[in-house]
Order: structure tokens, then C-alpha cells, then sequence
């Protein structure tokens, strides 16, 4: 094997090292849309006086007020998503077109 060759194994693990960051951050995210989406549904649910809590105390709100707090959340959550999934796809191509050298040469 040539130096190239190496230098392409080598980035094509560092690429991989990097899709397994960018999966993990988007697995992070999803969890915490899905817990938005729950918490929109349950205000749905509740009466007009609901709870929070920030930094460990429960604080009383209105389920209006609560619901656009989560909704606007929800907006930034989507956009990280979108952002973490062109990464993501950028990565993959990346991968896949060193695979492609590196197989093509051996």
C-alpha cells in the first residue's frame, strides 16, 4: 500500500469517527423533539394553570404561555435537525467516495 493510500485509509476513519459524533448528536436531538412533542400533548391535556421547571424549581405558568415556549423550542430543535442531517449526509458521501478509491486501488 502507498502513503496515499494510507493518507485515504486514514481520513476515511476519521470521517467515520465523525458520522458516529454526528449520529449521536442527532439520536440527542430526537430525544429531546420527541420530549417537546409529549410535553405540547399533555398541555393539550391540562387545565389553563400548568408547572415548569428551571434549574430545579417548579414555577407556575400558563398553558399558553407554556405551549409557545415548547412550540418555539421545538422550531430551534427542527432546525439543529435539519442542520445535523446535511452534515451527516455531506459525511456519508465523503465516506463513500473514499471507499470507492480505496476498494478501486486494492
Amino acid at each position: 500500500m502507498g502513503s496515499n493510500e494510507n493518507k485515504k485509509i486514514e481520513e476515511l476513519q476519521i470521517l467515520e469517527s465523525h458520522l458516529q459524533h454526528i449520529l449521536a448528536q442527532k439520536q440527542g436531538i430526537q430525544v429531546e423533539l420527541n420530549e417537546v412533542d409529549n410535553a405540547i400533548s399533555e398541555i393539550k391535556n391540562a387545565g389553563e394553570e400548568v408547572y415548569k421547571v428551571v434549574a430545579g424549581i417548579m414555577l407556575k405558568s400558563t398553558a399558553e404561555k407554556l405551549n409557545k415556549e415548547l412550540e418555539e423550542r421545538k422550531k430551534t430543535l427542527d432546525s439543529k435537525m435539519n442542520a445535523v442531517a446535511k452534515q451527516e449526509k455531506l459525511l456519508e458521501d465523503k465516506a463513500s467516495e473514499l471507499r470507492t478509491e480505496i476498494v478501486g486501488k486494492a
